[in-house]
């Protein structure tokens, strides 16, 4: 056997409502020791349905039917073990690890932690119950938390996010296993956080010659940690190569329809993206031709004749999915590029302030004890000062923790600021009650993160969308009422036809869509968009984001957008706001701030952003970060971020800088621009 893992022609199917779905669909990859290979695509492609069918972890009413894995230094085809048998209990945990994305569901919150990592050591290992507690503190001290010994009898929620999948990371490595596989095992994290644990991974893995195998949606990521790729659709492997090869020269159309739809650092700002038309197809109903035929602009009639296209080599270990030749992919190709472009939407930003806050705090007090006893209180926000403009982009950027949402809530006046002011429109709306409020709610509207649990499941789509409407009573007929629903369904691309569906019986992107004519149902003067499209594909973030983009160009809404993918708030910011622990480090224009970066915390969060271009990551200079966000309750003295920054100085630690303007209207909050 010449690779670590070879993974051949495998097929998964799922029985739902008597019919047959093939969820993966004939996928082959190979693994060589020592190697990270990355595995793209957007949700329901089959990546990571293809990875717990290696590994036997499919329930019913799913079913590997057919394919083979072969594992270096054992001769039988893995799929002949029985599931829970002591050979494949062997291999999972033993030879091969996984790490899922959500690691609160993978520990047992009533098991310490070093008891959950010590008992996969005894399992696999062998040793002692001393050796496996030893072994667990090496590895705890391995993935770098901080008073290993103590910590091992520390329960789960005892952790921060980060802190719980590096523990995941300790228990998956602690068996020495031959392969790692990262399930989006950092999607839910922030992206300093994200960028900490890819690299501790990868270190690990070179100094252990582990094999991994990076599950993600995440093109960036791929680019700066993969040695190869698998381009995954549809249950198919569309286009594998080497990770400089696919970025440099995708061949297959959907590999370079997911390139144009990502928005990247280093794109200029007036930037398009081109989202790919419709959605990927229903498994239960996928056609025997190439999959990605209606949502392809390289289609000839000659795709639709044979049955599904197999892998060909298209280069030296580049190998592509695709009916075309190359020289009619080359005529394809000037053809897409020669067809008219959507060219970015004429805004006109006013000089009016649509917002305006100064010196905003707000703290929740903190309770024990069965009589409910005050005993402190967090700061949530502190000394918040910022203006939006009518028709403006605000982005609104940093760690999970920060206080983005705190904020977002006060402006809402879902929460009372304990000081300061929020002046809407002129009018300072801080201090009013419920009914001084009711006036102001219609002009301040909210897009969610998760379009599926801000939308009721029992309401059609349609009451959704009007629900504002009858409330603010400004349509007095049935018809008008009717006619203005129709209107924002096709504002924001739906058909007014689906307006008595219920949600679930939407897309993703549709049930996104949804949420946004709600939220412009009431006429607002200002939207808080809170991480709008961090929960959707590529793809269909592109969609949304173009969408936002050409309503504020048509309506002159302004946005305060909210986010932590920091590519996505450069492409479509007018300014952007960077918050740490509570306060405001930062605010720049937003090509000011990306040109010339000022506070060390805002250069590491840039550094971490992972860029879609394996030649530009080689070059770009990495901005090293230490440690996690501290607890918001035991906030450093002094400046927030001088326990992570490597140019605290001793006046950092002693006061907390204020934010002032170095030339430009670009303000820092750092004593390394004092002039004093």
């Amino acid at each position: 056997m010449s690779h670590l893992l070879e993974i051949n022609k495998i097929q998964t199917c799922f029985m739902t409502n008597g019919s047959r779905v093939r969820a993966v669909d004939g996928v082959s990859l190979y693994l060589d020791r020592g190697e990270i290979i990355g595995i793209v695509g957007e949700s329901g492609s089959g990546k990571s349905v293809t990875m717990l069918s290696a590994l036997q972890l499919i329930g019913a009413p799913g079913k590997v039917e057919s394919g083979e894995v072969r594992l270096e230094g054992i001769d039988a085809n893995l799929l002949e073990y029985d599931a829970n048998s002591a050979q494949m209990r062997d291999v999972r945990g033993g030879r091969i690890s996984m790490i899922f994305q959500e690691p609160m569901t993978s520990l047992n919150p009533v098991l310490t932690i070093g008891f959950q990592i010590q008992e996969n050591i005894i399992q696999h290992l062998k040793l002692s119950k001393e050796e496996a507690k030893a072994r667990t503190i090496e590895m705890l001290k391995l993935v770098k938390i901080p008073d290993a010994e103590q910590r091992f009898d520390y329960y789960p929620q005892q952790f921060s996010g980060g802190m719980r999948q590096r523990i995941m990371i300790a228990m998956a490595m602690s068996s020495k296993p031959d392969i790692l596989i990262a399930d989006e095992a950092t999607t839910a994290l922030d992206v300093t956080t994200q960028a900490q644990l890819l690299e501790m991974i990868r270190d690990i893995a070179k100094e252990t010659n582990t094999a991994v195998i990076i599950v993600t949606h995440n093109l960036g990521i791929v680019a700066r940690f993969s040695e190869r790729i698998y381009v995954m659709y549809s249950g198919s492997v569309m286009e594998t190569a080497e990770t400089a090869e696919i970025f440099k020269q995708p061949e297959h159309p959907y590999t370079k329809s997911l390139l144009r739809a990502i928005p990247r650092l280093d794109d200029p700002k007036d930037r398009v993206l081109i989202p790919i038309d419709g959605l990927p197809p229903n498994p239960a109903t996928r056609p025997d031709y190439c999959p990605f035929y209606d949502r392809c602009e390289y289609h000839m009639d000659k795709c639709l004749k044979g049955l599904k296209p197999e892998l060909k080599e298209v280069g030296k270990g580049h190998y592509a999915a695709c009916c075309l030749t190359q020289e009619e992919m080359q005529a394809k190709e000037e053809e897409v590029r020669n067809k008219p472009q959507k060219a970015a939407p004429v805004r006109k930003l006013k000089d009016e302030i649509c917002l305006e806050t100064k010196n905003v705090r707000k703290s929740f007090p903190i309770f024990k004890g069965m009589m409910r006893k005050k005993i402190g209180e967090v700061k949530a926000i502190e000394e918040i000062s910022f203006k939006v403009r009518k028709g403006e982009t605000l982005g609104i950027v940093g760690e999970s923790g920060c206080g983005k949402t705190t904020m977002a809530r006060c402006i809402m006046r879902v929460y009372k600021p304990d000081e300061g002011s929020i002046v809407f429109d002129g009018t300072d709306i801080a201090g009013f009650k419920d009914k001084e409020m009711r006036p102001f709610r219609s002009k301040i509207a909210m897009i969610f993160q998760d379009p599926y649990s801000s939308l009721d499941p029992r309401q059609s789509a349609g009451s959704i969308v009007g629900e504002a409407l009858k409330i603010s009573k400004k349509y007095k007929s049935q018809k008008e009422y009717d006619d203005r629903v129709d209107e924002l369904f096709r504002l924001v691309g739906l058909d007014p036809a689906l307006k008595d569906r219920v949600p679930h019986e939407f897309s993703g992107g549709q049930r996104q869509r949804i949420g946004i004519a709600r939220a412009l149902s009431s006429e607002p003067d200002l939207i808080i968009c809170d991480e709008p499209i961090s929960a959707l594909d590529v793809s269909i973030q592109a969609q949304i984001i173009n969408l936002l983009e050409e309503l504020q160009a048509k309506l002159g809404i302004s946005y305060m957008f909210i986010a932590h993918d920091l590519a996505v708030v450069k492409h479509i910011s007018d300014r952007i706001l960077v918050m740490y622990l509570g306060r405001v480090v930062e605010i720049a224009e937003c090509e000011a701030l990306y040109n010339n970066t000022l506070h060390p915390y805002t250069k590491a969060l840039l550094a971490a952003v992972p860029v879609a271009d394996p030649e530009v990551e080689a070059q770009r200079k990495r901005v090293p970060i230490q440690g996690e966000v501290p607890s918001i309750v035991n906030r450093p003295k002094g400046c927030p971020f001088n326990d992570r920054c490597s140019h605290a100085m001793d006046c950092c630690r002693e006061k907390v800088p204020q934010l002032k303007d170095v030339g430009g209207g670009h303000e820092v909050a750092c004593f390394l621009y004092d002039k004093k």
